[in-house]
């Protein structure tokens, strides 16, 4: 297993069409944005793609040494510029101490990072980027940085750090290849900055869908043995069908089981479990809410069996695009419920008893009371069962949003204070 990442032992035949495709655009170092709705599987996807041994010689083939610079930025503590630079900075540095490059240009690249660490200079660190990256490709090697999540950013998006990736490749001869995933394309993320004709000429677009039945098996097989999960070959037959190849819903649903050790006996059983999952629920919500009202109300008539007019069908493009909607239906038996019950909850009051995630958030955050709890902290608090694959964001402020509700409803002398790119803080009122 490389690096102890489990999807470096897929068969390298996972997810095919999307390897061969952004081979092909690496082959010929174009950059690409890689498109889909939130949780879909693109981080899985990558992990695959980064981490197989024979990714090179099978889909990207052109005879050369290639050197993939992962900058996730969930790692980011603070969403800024210049975290941002030295994160990424840090991570040249990290995977070519790790590669087979010579030991010149190894400490050549760390000099530059020791250097950048002890300036906190925003040019000096683009500037160390600049000679790192073109150092290797001096030495014939080239150089893809994937920045994962990119849409994390998208709050401090600026003319200036577009011009400045610009700049990375002009300093390398055109050698460097971006890859960007993000559930939106750029220029939805910062229309002001990546406008339709700078984009086209900086990087493509490549919608990821949710998987193919034969990569959801073998997602479902290298987990299942780690979490020790035993189900009928038909039960499992049934699971791909309600996961409809939606890789969170796959993960929760393996975790959920396996925690519960609930035996599910038929479909109805399997499908009545996993809609009533709270985690599963506000993946749903998730998927819902990074809709714009238009997609959101075209993607209703969808589910209601209404005729779609072709211009909704053109404003609401990205439904289709990303694979919300196939064909003329919605993608997953799971969001479609979800749907179907957001109608009728909408109708119904709120309960203010706690549920058990917004628990483990109040209890955590009370146990630090006074104290800024940061992101990692909670994720390790409120979802220790999912920290390997990632808690985005909108999960994290849409948990506190809701307990925060529910203090006040219930009159509690609690408050939960948001700390600007830092985290969250409880504070108790005194009479």
């Amino acid at each position: 297993m490389e690096n102890g990442v489990i999807e470096a032992v897929y068969p390298i035949s996972f997810r095919k069409n999307d390897a061969v495709e952004l081979g092909q655009h690496l082959k010929n170092r174009n950059s690409v944005v890689l498109i889909g709705m939130k949780r879909v599987g693109i981080s899985n996807f990558l992990r695959f793609f980064l981490n197989h041994k024979g990714i090179a010689k099978t889909y990207i083939k052109d005879g050369n040494s290639h050197l993939f610079i992962p900058v996730d930025l969930n790692d980011l503590v603070e969403r800024e510029v210049f975290p941002f630079w030295i994160l990424t900075l840090k991570r040249i540095y990290d995977v070519v101490e790790n590669s087979t490059l010579g030991k010149p240009t190894k400490k050549y690249v760390e000099r530059l990072f020791l250097d950048s660490m002890q300036s906190k200079d925003t040019f000096l660190t683009i500037e160390s980027i600049k000679k790192s990256l073109a150092k290797i490709t001096q030495e014939n090697v080239l150089p893809t940085i994937f920045f994962i999540r990119f849409d994390r950013l998208r709050e401090v998006v600026t003319p200036e750090l577009f011009g400045n990736l610009q700049g990375l490749k002009d300093a390398a001869n055109r050698k460097v290849s971006y890859v960007f995933t993000s559930f939106r394309g750029l220029t939805d993320l910062a229309p002001q900055v990546f406008t339709k004709s700078s984009i086209s000429l900086f990087a493509q677009n490549m919608y990821i869908h949710p998987a193919e039945k034969k990569d959801t098996k073998i997602i479902y097989d290298t987990y299942k043995a780690r979490v020790k999960l035993s189900l009928s070959p038909i039960l499992e037959t049934v699971l791909f069908e309600v996961v409809d190849g939606y890789v969170q819903y796959l993960q929760l649903a393996l975790i959920s089981f396996h925690e519960s050790g609930t035996k599910v006996k038929n479909k109805q059983e399997l499908f009545d479990f996993l809609s009533n999952d709270e985690r599963i629920i506000l993946q749903s919500e998730e998927l819902w809410e990074s809709l714009v009202g238009s997609e959101q109300n075209v993607l209703l008539k969808i589910e209601k069996s209404q005729k779609i007019t072709s211009e909704e069908r053109r404003t609401a493009s990205y439904l289709w695009d990303s694979g919300f909607v196939i064909g003329d239906v919605v993608f997953s038996l799971l969001f479609s419920h979800y749907l179907k019950q957001r109608q009728i909850t909408k109708r119904v009051t709120s309960s203010v008893e706690l549920s058990k995630k917004e628990h483990l958030l109040f209890t955590f955050l009370k146990s630090k009371i006074g104290i800024i709890c940061e992101r990692e902290e909670i994720i390790q608090a409120v979802w220790p069962e999912v920290e390997e694959f990632g808690v985005s964001d909108w999960a994290i402020d849409r948990l506190v949003a809701r307990l925060r509700v529910k203090l006040k409803s219930q009159n509690a002398k609690f408050e939960i204070q948001t700390v600007k790119t830092r985290g969250y803080k409880m504070v108790e009122f005194r009479e």
